[in-house]
């Protein structure tokens, strides 16, 4: 576990803090190049991706707090330390795209076409930012044996590196989808298939996300809701683009 990755005087220069913002710059440059790429406006893509880390970060960390309220109604304070990590990828999903939705329609640039875009190096961003909470120690997996666990807490013991593993899953996510054009929010809907089952799966091995109903953790309460609302989408999609092209 590497939380401080140096120190400057007296700043310190935290892995989560400096993974997200190395996964935001790299995710800018990419998905600018690739809007050009497609003959889109990359500037206001770029704007865009301002728009989803400041929503997505104030969304993944109100639904942090709210999970764990309990310890942040006795200390208020920190519920602004972002740097010790704590945000929720559902909570910011869902802030992300309200602010994506009123941007684009702002901008008067089509919705699902710019969801499609952008889900792929989503993915990469999630994949990068996973290695950030391996290194600052959150997020990490239920008890292990010594050859297939990490120690982070020596009173802990070893545990299933999690984060690696959805690191990993999600880099694969985003080689599979970032060949594919946008088509009518297929691309976007197929990300949400694959990242649900990804993160229901891999709730079974964390060791930090409590049980709420059926031994169900909430975000694979979540993960379900997600993965059968785009699978209804995705079918309903693939039916307009079937019926369009028979025309």
């Amino acid at each position: 576990m590497c939380p401080v990755l140096f120190k400057i005087g007296p700043i310190e220069i935290h892995s989560y803090g400096a993974a997200l913002a190395f996964a935001f710059l790299t995710v800018a440059f990419l998905v600018r190049r690739r809007a050009f790429a497609l003959g889109e406006n990359g500037d206001n893509i770029l704007d865009l991706c301002v728009w989803l880390i400041v929503s997505g970060l104030i969304g993944g960390r109100l639904l942090f707090v709210l999970l764990n309220f309990e310890y942040y109604r006795e200390n208020p304070l920190d519920t602004l330390k972002l740097w010790q990590g704590g945000l929720v990828w559902y909570g910011g999903l869902i802030a992300a795209l309200l602010a994506a939705a009123i941007f684009l329609s702002a901008k008067k640039m089509p919705i699902l076409k710019t969801f499609d875009l952008m889900a792929p190096y989503a993915a990469l961003g999630q994949s990068i930012g996973r290695i950030g909470c391996f290194l600052n120690g959150c997020c990490y997996g239920k008890a292990a044996s010594a050859k297939f666990g990490v120690i982070f807490n020596t009173a802990q013991g070893p545990v299933y590196p999690t984060q690696l593993y959805e690191s990993a899953a999600m880099f694969a996510v985003f080689l599979m989808l970032r060949k594919r054009s946008p088509a009518g929010g297929r691309t976007f809907f197929l990300y949400l298939i694959l990242y649900s089952s990804v993160r229901f799966a891999i709730e079974f091995l964390r060791g930090d996300n409590p049980v709420v109903i059926l031994h169900f953790t909430m975000s694979q309460l979540i993960s379900i809701v997600i993965f059968i609302i785009s699978c209804v989408l995705i079918q309903i999609s693939n039916i307009k683009n079937q019926n369009r092209n028979a025309k």
